[in-house]
């Protein structure tokens, strides 16, 4: 039988993840944030009242089994005058199914049957209201994911407008895993989403699966600028309750100084450095290797070494 893996997070970097994670023998179950109000994902709500479908969309596509021209197919953007610019052909999809099924869940178990995709993917919630709110280190609150990423300041706490209704499979994969984790990905609008929720908290503190996450690259622009591995680490243990992380891996590949000019003065952006100290007081066990690569001059997590990593974590303990 194989071992049950919860992956929690969002936008790019659980799809990049499990695009290798996929190619090990685990029973994976992906929890995706459903709360961004931005670009394609962002109308359709508006328009629809839906809970927000394309890091569903970037997910289902990275799990997909099936051959390369269909993937591209379902990420492709209409680039046109008219409503339909900006929109993936799988955030249509998957709103045409909400519409006909009435439930997100069955939504995704659909266009995963049509894409050939062996894992199982689920909503962290189906409320179509989904709104998450920041509060700033000055005291403003600001109101929607997409607002939150833009507004390039540091939050004292993140939260949603109303207390989502957590999917009862959701806090069952949870009681049943062997390891969950926290993917890499913005930290306030991709992780804490999901671990915010009270019910998905109450099932964190029960689980008997170690927690592990996976620290970012380059730190995001106001909200964890000058933050290190043991920042990261520090503030997802506080948000956690009692229950804290197990582990976190993360790089120690030497960054050209170029590209890191480069990140610094296009966006803003820095490496994350090791603080082994810090990370030590945490108590969570540090794993380190060189997962980057560099890809058109952009930082990139080697996907399959990350996958192997956490697989022989899993396989010792």
């Amino acid at each position: 039988m194989y071992k049950k893996v919860v992956v929690m997070g969002g936008g790019t970097g659980i799809s990049y993840l499990l695009k290798g994670l996929k190619d090990f023998p685990l029973d994976i179950t992906a929890v995706i944030s459903v709360a961004d109000n931005g670009k394609s994902t962002g109308k359709l709500r508006k328009e629809f009242n839906t809970p927000a479908v394309g890091d569903i969309r970037k997910v289902i596509t990275n799990l997909s089994q099936i051959d390369e021209p269909i993937k591209k197919m379902i990420s492709y953007r209409f680039k046109t005058s008219s409503d339909l610019d900006g929109h993936a052909v799988g955030n249509l999809i998957l709103t045409a199914m909400l519409n006909i099924t009435g439930s997100l869940k069955d939504s995704i178990a659909s266009l995963s049957k049509l894409l050939d995709v062996r894992h199982q993917v689920l909503p962290i919630s189906e409320d179509s209201s989904l709104t998450l709110m920041g509060l700033d280190k000055e005291g403003n609150i600001i109101e929607g994911q997409e607002q939150i990423t833009k507004a390039n300041r540091q939050f004292d706490k993140i939260f949603y407008k109303n207390e989502p209704k957590v999917l009862p499979e959701v806090l069952q994969a949870i009681k049943d895993a062997d390891l969950i984790i926290f993917s890499m990905g913005s930290l306030y609008t991709s992780i804490l989403p999901n671990i915010i929720c009270k019910e998905v908290k109450d099932a964190l503190n029960k689980t008997k699966a170690p927690l592990m996450y996976i620290c970012n690259a380059v730190t995001q622009p106001g909200e964890t600028d000058g933050f290190t591995v043991g920042d990261h680490v520090k503030l997802l243990n506080r948000y956690l309750d009692k229950k804290k992380l197990d582990a976190v891996i993360a790089s120690n590949t030497y960054i050209d100084p170029e590209i890191a000019k480069k990140y610094e003065t296009e966006e803003q952006k820095e490496p994350i450095i090791i603080d082994y100290e810090e990370i030590k007081k945490t108590k969570a066990e540090l794993i380190e290797e060189n997962l980057f690569t560099i890809v058109d001059n952009t930082i990139r997590h080697d996907s399959l070494k990350l996958s192997f990593l956490i697989f022989s974590y899993l396989m010792r303990n």
